[in-house]
């Protein structure tokens, strides 16, 4: 079964987290039927090394919206956001299912040269989830630059997506990489980035994209405001795994801390 995967790449309101939610939220009730819906990297504020001042909690407004969402859509709903949980700060990513439940996934690389080390705490476990038969490998901005830690051998996900706050001035390394996860893992890669310039001046380019496994860009929006509907085809999956399989011949190696 193809899955339908909608990536909305957005100005964000800085700090702002009603004028956010309510802005996603008027984009997401004009989508066509759809699998899975992505948001960028700390949608609900902007990518802020503020947290003790813009942290909610699990049981907080944020999360209860996307469960919201998800439930009206009929589709899992992804973003990160700023979450405090036992005295710690995270840029956690939340799976949203239509039922409620949920799965989060804690970014596991945090970007240094922003300070986001000094502020959040490290995730330290890669998370799979499935979704109509696909599994899907969910990671966050700065975890692209880490091919180790998306590394697809054994064959353990069928679509790496990495949510973002990207900037600008680098965005030809994101383009880049994007396309090489989805190459060197035989797998779809999906970046979903914002745009605009946020409260520091930080300028982002967007360049949401999604790449079959073969590295073919299959949608690419820069810069503007956009909301599109990309469909990931299980035939190209499976008859390029049969055709192409690289994974075998890949170095067996172990990660650990």
């Amino acid at each position: 079964m193809d899955l339908r995967v909608s990536l909305i790449q957005s100005d964000l309101h800085w700090h702002n987290v009603a004028a956010n939610r309510a802005m996603f939220e008027e984009k997401m009730l004009l989508l066509p039927e759809t699998d899975l819906i992505v948001l960028p990297e700390m949608f609900s504020t902007g990518f802020s090394m503020d947290a003790p001042a813009l942290a909610e909690e699990m049981n907080g407004e944020t999360v209860a919206w996307m469960r919201k969402m998800a439930q009206a859509q009929k589709s899992v709903v992804m973003g990160s956001l700023i979450i405090k949980d036992q005295g710690n700060y995270y840029n956690r990513l939340i799976w949203m299912r239509p039922d409620g439940t949920f799965e989060k996934y804690d970014k596991r690389h945090l970007f240094r040269m922003a300070g986001e080390c000094e502020t959040y705490s490290p995730g330290k476990e890669r998370l799979i989830v499935e979704l109509k038969g696909w599994r899907i490998c969910p990671l966050v901005c700065y975890d692209l630059r880490f091919p180790v830690f998306s590394r697809n051998t054994p064959i353990t996900y069928d679509v790496v997506i990495y949510i973002a706050s990207w900037p600008n001035k680098r965005r030809l390394a994101w383009q880049t990489l994007l396309r090489a996860r989805a190459i060197e893992n035989l797998a779809y890669s999906i970046g979903v980035n914002r745009v605009g310039t946020d409260g520091n001046g930080h300028l982002y380019a967007g360049d949401t994209s999604c790449y079959n496994l073969l590295g073919e860009e299959l949608t690419h929006h820069e810069h503007e405001e956009a909301v599109t509907t990309v469909v990931l085809s299980k035939e190209h999956l499976e008859e390029t795994r049969e055709k192409l399989p690289w994974n075998i011949d890949a170095d067996n190696f172990t990660l650990t801390d």
